[in-house]
């Protein structure tokens, strides 16, 4: 047989795809699926980001080569939004790349920053590509658990004390996803000061910025003096603008290691549809009612998710940013892990969810849950959870018996 390729060793089965399987099996079958599974935004990008796509896409000269590290007028537009939102000053020229979503930015920055065996530590639960950009890279993963900010702070410190050789980057990311959780502008002066002690660079992912319920707009690390010494930012338009498909996205911050990204990219792409990029521009330009507008949807959703399924019987703590939330497994189903009661879960309830273990092996135990239904869809998940938490003796004893479940 032929030996898979190096690489694709590293890499275990892409956790959303092995969902997408049985979510695909059983609407082969008829099945109503309640999705939950994926953070991917339903709701239609604004009219006027639109509209600009569409005129910018007649003109004739459109269809050419745009600018790998982005064309100057969304540079501009990114700096003047750190600007006004968080009060940093950004050089569109030297300190604001913009990628292929935020996802593209941190693999290639990965590429950029690491040399083979380099140590990066990572939060653990954390979205896949944290951890997997740089183990494609070459790098070694140290992953410090992270169920709470403080926890993975604290891990971070020790971590250091047992490393060899000692870490080169450390990543951050908040609102978290998978977590959900928040962090004040303190924090990331303990993240600075940590960093600039031991060496470290820092990639902070700020992706939900804008995505929060309580009046606590997420700060950014670049508001700490000094940061822009050892830290980048990533950032998206995905969420914020309902524009995930667009994948648009940016690098913001330290000068050296956006030069290493523009880089990396000039051999790789030549920058988004110039079409598109011109209507980021506009988004971020524009009117901003209508991300009030798609936060006020998510917040309602959130609303609606916990306080339906706690009538359910399954109490999900609320969320204080980001389309996620973060719920611990029901207690009939913990013994059986996350990764069981969400395939009995899609099965029995026809409601996708994400298994925390997905996320790292300190994700066991949860449940992430993306806020991409409508009100009438999350009472009606609500129901079928009621029924389901009825049935667990039933459903646990019936997978112990087919798979040998302990």
């Amino acid at each position: 047989m032929t030996p898979e390729f190096h690489r694709i060793r590293r890499l275990p089965p892409y956790v959303f795809e092995e969902v997408n399987r049985v979510k695909a099996r059983l609407r082969a079958e008829g099945v109503d699926i309640i999705d939950f599974g994926m953070g991917n935004p339903d709701m239609p990008t604004p009219k006027h980001i639109v509209d600009k796509l569409v005129e910018t896409a007649l003109d004739p000269k459109a269809g050419r080569y745009s600018a790998s590290k982005g064309i100057i007028g969304l540079r501009r537009a990114m700096a003047n939004y750190y600007g006004r939102r968080f009060g940093v000053k950004l050089n569109p020229d030297t300190e604001v790349i913009a990628t292929l979503g935020s996802k593209e930015g941190f693999a290639n920055l990965a590429q950029a920053l690491t040399a083979p065996g380099d140590v990066i530590i990572c939060p653990n639960p954390a979205y896949p590509i944290h951890a997997y950009g740089f183990i494609m890279a070459g790098g070694v993963i140290r992953h410090v658990p992270a169920l709470s900010p403080e926890e993975y702070l604290s891990g971070v410190s020790k971590a250091m004390k047992h490393s060899a050789p000692p870490p080169s980057v450390l990543i951050v990311s908040y609102p978290s996803n998978p977590t959900a959780q928040w962090v004040d502008l303190e924090f990331y002066r303990d993240v600075v000061a940590l960093a600039k002690k031991h060496e470290m660079l820092v990639l902070s992912d700020i992706a939900y910025s804008e995505i929060y319920f309580d009046d606590n707009p997420p700060p950014s690390i670049l508001q700490v003096d000094g940061a822009k010494d050892v830290a980048v930012e990533v950032n998206s338009l995905s969420k914020t603008y309902a524009m995930a498909g667009w994948r648009v996205g940016m690098v913001v911050g330290n000068e050296r290691m956006c030069a290493a990204l523009a880089r990396v990219k000039s051999y790789l792409d030549y920058g988004a549809y110039t079409p598109i990029q011109v209507a980021a521009a506009a988004a971020l330009n524009g009117p901003q009612d209508c991300v009030d507008d798609i936060r006020a949807i998510y917040k309602s959703r959130r609303d609606t998710l916990v306080s339906s399924m706690k009538r359910a019987g399954w109490d999900i703590p609320p969320p204080p940013a980001s389309m996620f939330a973060w719920a611990p497994v029901p207690p009939q189903f913990k013994a059986a892990g996350s990764m069981l009661f969400s395939r009995l879960l899609v099965e029995e309830a026809g409601v996708a969810v994400s298994p925390g273990v997905a996320f790292g092996e300190h994700g066991e135990g949860y449940v992430r849950i993306g806020l991409v239904e409508n009100e009438q869809r999350i009472r009606q998940a609500a129901r079928n959870v009621k029924r389901f938490l009825a049935r667990s003796d039933e459903l646990l004893e019936r997978a112990h018996n087919s798979v040998g479940v302990p």
